[in-house]
């Protein structure tokens, strides 16, 4: 690898900053003295993450030399071996001779796509710099093998598209505004939210057809270079079809052995076991999360079913096209991202399927902490019936009394036959945590 081209490289996005970028709830931690490494989607958010801690930095008085920043997309750099990542640090010390290596904030965008990378990372960790923030869009590669390699050093601060809170910011909608006019703009807003979801690039723009065409995007480098590219898949078009089926099946238990069975009477030839280690690898680059079915029992928990849940509604929306009466199926995907994105370290997301269903049991640690329906609407008797059924067998399955059912835009106390309390709220205030 050419030095020279990795000078440019670092001086030109030296020259870039301070950046203009909206912040995140959530801001990276400084001075932690560990590696902090930043999983997620692609185009979720995570450079400007990055980005928004070096504008900090130089309003804190750091030089801005002080910041080495290499992003592993450039179609050059992707083509490093990880012996050559050491021309890195070779070339900025050629640049920047007087500078101590411990005073410099090192970024690397990406690094995931250069194998064997952690090692690289270890070593500047070790003797270099303990200021080193990672991204990557893979999370094996960000989690599992890098709390391997570097034996617990990494803090990971995983980054989602954004949240509700984090959208209405985006639009300038005052999120904790409550008289009455707002809350019309901050109901708007979320109807908005369930549809389009929450990639920043997306929210930005303001053209339909535009959103649309960004999102296929996503899918489509999602598919050809996280996928088929990284795990070296051949098959595309089953694959594609397969992406797809998993993704029209939101909010319900999925079969792959069903869709194996579909792909081939379709006279489509893969293999049962190519497909299980696709929907794994489609996990791994966040398009999708899984949760299983709760049980008492593990072995019954790891071979049950899992539902899958897309990182994205807008991202689903642009592949699938929109679905008629696909708004619920929504609804439950944008819970379980929030419930995703608030768990704590000890907490465990399920579904409960019994004689009836709940949507979401979430345990924490060895207690189950709160059970949780989703209905868009809960003014059809039977749908009502329904869901406290579900919710009502689950809270006696699981013995939690902390029950709710998050509705489109519906207040409500239920008090059921057995004297259970049932709170139900709109999912928009819900979401904002109020």
């Amino acid at each position: 690898m050419d030095k020279l081209y990795i000078k440019s490289q670092i001086a030109m996005r030296q020259s870039e900053f301070p950046s203009d970028l909206k912040r995140r709830d959530n801001p990276l931690p400084v001075g932690s003295n560990k590696i902090v490494t930043i999983p997620g989607v692609r185009r979720c958010g995570k450079t400007s993450r990055m980005e928004v801690v070096v504008n900090d930095l130089l309003i804190q008085g750091v030089d801005r030399k002080r910041i080495l920043w290499v992003s592993f997309d450039d179609e050059r750099l992707v083509r490093m071996k990880s012996d050559e990542l050491d021309h890195i640090i070779e070339a900025y010390r050629e640049m920047y001779p007087d500078i101590e290596m411990s005073d410099v904030y090192m970024f690397f965008d990406e690094i995931q796509l250069i194998k064997g990378w952690e090692y690289f990372v270890m070593r500047l960790y070790k003797h270099y710099s303990k200021n080193i923030y990672i991204s990557g869009s893979n999370a094996t590669m960000l989690s599992t093998e890098l709390k391997s390699a570097l034996r617990g050093w990494p803090e990971e601060e995983e980054t989602l598209p954004l949240s509700f809170r984090e959208y209405c910011e985006f639009k300038g909608v005052d999120a904790d505004g409550w008289l009455e006019s707002n809350l019309a703009k901050i109901r708007n807003a979320f109807f908005d939210y369930n549809n389009e979801g929450g990639f920043p690039e997306v929210v930005l723009t303001d053209n339909p057809l535009q959103k649309a065409k960004i999102l296929q995007g996503y899918f489509d480098t999602m598919l050809l270079k996280d996928l088929v590219e990284h795990y070296n898949l051949s098959n595309i078009e089953v694959l594609r079809y397969y992406l797809k089926r998993i993704m029209a099946n939101l909010t319900k238990p999925t079969s792959i052995r069903a869709i194996h069975g579909d792909i081939k009477s379709r006279g489509l030839k893969v293999s049962k076991d190519n497909l299980y280690d696709w929907a794994g690898y489609a996990c791994d680059i966040f398009m999708f999360l899984r949760i299983p079915n709760y049980s008492k029992s593990l072995q019954k928990v790891e071979s049950s079913q899992p539902k899958y849940y897309c990182i994205d509604n807008g991202l689903r929306d642009a592949v699938l096209l929109p679905q008629a009466n696909d708004d619920g199926k929504k609804l439950e995907n944008t819970v379980f991202l929030q419930l995703y994105r608030q768990r704590t370290p000890v907490d465990k997301i399920y579904y409960y399927q019994g004689k009836g269903e709940c949507d979401f049991i979430v345990q924490r640690g060895t207690e189950v902490a709160q059970l949780i329906q989703v209905s868009w609407d809960m003014t059809n008797e039977e749908t009502r019936k329904r869901e406290i059924n579900g919710i009502i067998e689950a809270s006696n399955a699981t013995n939690c009394d902390n029950l709710l059912i998050i509705t489109a835009d519906q207040y409500d106390e239920i008090i059921s036959d057995d004297g259970k309390t049932i709170h139900v709220i709109p999912a928009w205030r819900w979401l904002l945590n109020k």
